[in-house]
């Protein structure tokens, strides 16, 4: 499963620390498991409901991770190590900032709604969970659990601001 994973995010072979490369497919397979989905479902799933779009769910993870990237480069490139980032941790938080809707989401008689642990947690919680178990660090679940509106009240880290901000920039202008 971690290699059709791999084929659906290839920008996971873009965090250089092997181990958490491992983490973060191993956070993704288990999300999937859990949420009853076979790995080609990411492709599937509608990458929020809370408007009706044509975006799958794979396809926000990638823009989401490339623009983190990109972020992270310039930053290199302009900023010559004035302002220092972690580019696997926040690659890896990119990856998985998410992935707790493998569990909010499911699949009825064709058609996605919000799932009973969804109503009950909302994905920044049970994207935490999951990456917690798989051993992923600290900063990456900051990054997860503060990713969208519940992280507003906390101080986030650099990673952590650069992900939310290319987060809504991929879900503000769609229009749905």
């Amino acid at each position: 499963m971690k290699e059709q994973i791999r084929e659906i995010f290839p920008e996971v072979d873009l965090i250089e620390d092997e181990t958490l490369r491992d983490q973060v497919l191993e956070a993704w397979v288990m999300a999937t498991k859990r949420g009853g989905y076979q790995p080609e479902d990411i492709k599937r799933i509608p990458f929020t409901l809370v408007k009706k779009v044509d975006i799958n769910f794979a396809q926000h993870v990638q823009s989401v991770t490339r623009i983190c990237l990109k972020v992270a480069e310039t930053f290199d490139e302009v900023y010559k190590g004035a302002l220092t980032l972690n580019k696997d941790i926040l690659l890896a938080g990119a990856l998985l900032h998410d992935v707790g809707k493998m569990l909010e989401i499911e699949e009825k008689d064709g058609k996605f709604q919000k799932s009973a642990n969804g109503k009950l947690v909302r994905h920044p919680f049970s994207g935490l969970a999951i990456a917690d178990a798989c051993g992923l660090p600290d900063e990456v679940l900051h990054i997860i659990g503060t990713h969208s509106k519940e992280g507003d009240p906390f101080k986030r880290t650099p990673e952590a601001v650069i992900l939310h901000y290319a987060d809504f920039m991929n879900f503000d202008p769609i229009e749905g």
